[in-house]
């Protein structure tokens, strides 16, 4: 049987979208052929071969919207780069289509949104051709203390592509899936490492925004204060195109007012700077916690190879940066009250008909249905149930407060302020909690394989909105060192 991934000579795994984009304007590829491919992979190694999981659902109008894309490149040009280009996204954010928005969830099962969240509108005005939806942790791991990273009591358990490695969570099915090829790019969201580390974990780039540069609107919430989504892709330059279509002042999302690039719609692939590492001033953290040394997510040889690889390029490397606030103190009490409040809102608006309005409704339901929702548990969910008046506890105001000054005051801005840098550098994705906090903008990128071929990676980090800074930096890295490779399938 002729390989339906190869047509018309073309590949198109571990192709870019730029290069997609050039094979659709010659006439070497159509929207509708990529679509084909992509769904030919998602049935060989998702359902069947390797079982990955990755892929919650699938657009049944996929093939519908990519047949008249085309037709429209034929008529009047193509809209921009992301004209036809297939994208999956995670299953807690709201299509206005056949599809479900469940966040892994049996209980939500059958919930179908009337509308699209803000920024599927802004990825359907450029053009994508939204695929389908990916698996995730439940409720963004939101249910269970035990609940193993990717499991979803509706979607199963994503399973790594290059072995059997820690698949990193929640947005572990996007992940999964640009790592196998099963689309050209999709999108995750973060409350805290949710973005990087499964990133990290499947040699890919995910950018975890500053929050406020994409909004939040039709997203199913966690925390108000650090939830984001943000794009999962193959390459830097893809990430770059994703991200500039994305950014958008959103009137129902208050913190998209803020942030200027909303106005004036950046586009981030002009930061896309093979040199850019040139006399970019780096500071390197290089306290890696004992965890993460005995996760086997760490690799010193690997780690120090970035190092020598960034002062080879140009970059004035500063090592071992103090960062005060690292250990914190940190609480939790501010993320466990907005989910309680977020989570209570979100679902006292959910259809009459839905089973369940209200948190403690959801944890009733998996009680009776026991032996499929809940595999794990629910402690968390009924710690969370039984707060009260979460937005005026004292204990949340002052954390409120007091994460954004030590995640800012005495984080992130204190070492960039203090060394004079342009970005920090972390291995895998250990600064990731500090940048949520901070709401701080960060990307994930591949730095090598250990011996095992577990994939390892790096983060660049860096204040608000300094997403241009951060791309430059971390494309070219990229572009010098070529770390990626392509998980092989038996």
């Amino acid at each position: 049987m002729k390989d339906p991934f190869k047509m018309k000579n073309f590949d198109v795994e571990e192709t870019s979208i730029f290069d997609l984009q050039d094979a659709m304007a010659h006439g070497k590829t159509t929207s509708r052929e990529l679509v084909f491919c992509y769904l030919s992979r998602i049935a060989k190694y998702d359902q069947d071969g390797p079982h990955i999981k990755a892929i919650m659902e699938i657009n049944p109008d996929a093939i519908f919207i990519a047949e008249a894309l085309d037709l429209e490149r034929q008529r009047k040009g193509s809209r921009g780069p992301l004209h036809g280009i297939p994208i999956l996204v995670k299953d807690n954010i709201e299509t206005g289509d056949k599809m479900r928005t469940s966040a892994g969830a049996l209980a939500l099962a059958q919930h179908v949104s009337t509308e699209d969240a803000f920024l599927i509108r802004r990825l359907r005005e450029a053009g994508a051709v939204i695929m389908g939806k990916t698996n995730m942790t439940e409720w963004a791991n939101g249910v269970s203390s035990t609940m193993w990273a990717g499991y979803s009591s509706k979607g199963g358990q994503v399973t790594h592509p290059y072995g059997e490695f820690f698949t990193g969570g929640s947005s572990t099915g996007s992940a999964a899936a640009v790592a196998a090829n099963l689309t050209a790019a999709a999108i995750g969201t973060e409350t805290s490492a949710s973005i990087l580390s499964p990133a990290v974990q499947m040699s890919i780039v995910g950018i975890k925004p500053t929050v406020g540069l994409i909004s939040r609107s039709g997203i199913i919430p966690f925390s108000y204060s650090q939830d984001t989504a943000g794009p999962m892709a193959r390459t830097v330059s893809d990430a770059a195109i994703l991200l500039s279509a994305l950014v958008g002042r959103d009137e129902q999302d208050p913190a998209t007012w803020r942030n200027e690039s909303c106005h004036t719609k950046l586009d981030y692939t002009a930061f896309l700077d093979r040199e850019g590492l040139y006399g970019a001033r780096i500071g390197v953290f290089c306290e890696v916690p004992d965890h993460v040394r005995e996760s086997g997510e760490y690799d010193e040889g690997l780690f120090y190879q970035v190092v020598s690889d960034l002062i080879k390029a140009g970059a004035e490397v500063v090592e071992q940066i103090d960062i005060p606030s690292f250990h914190g103190p940190w609480q939790w009490n501010k993320m466990n009250l907005e989910f309680k409040h977020g989570i209570e809102n979100y679902l006292q608006n959910l259809p009459a008909h839905m089973p369940i309005h209200s948190l403690s409704e959801l944890i009733e339901w998996n009680k009776e249905h026991a032996e499929t929702a809940l595999k794990y548990g629910q402690d968390l969910l009924e710690f969370r149930e039984r707060l009260t008046d979460p937005l005026k506890n004292k204990d949340y105001i002052l954390e409120s407060i007091m994460d954004l000054h030590l995640a800012q005051n005495e984080g992130i801005d204190y070492a960039i302020k203090r060394n004079q840098l342009d970005a920090i550098m972390f291995p895998a994705y250990i600064g990731a909690d500090l940048c949520a906090r901070a709401g701080y903008p960060s990307i994930a990128i591949p730095a090598g394989y250990r011996e095992n071929g577990r994939p390892f990676g790096i983060t660049f980090a860096g204040t608000a909105f300094s997403e241009p800074t951060l791309i430059r930096i971390a494309y070219s890295f990229e572009q010098r060192t070529k770390h990626r490779k392509k998980p092989v399938f038996k």
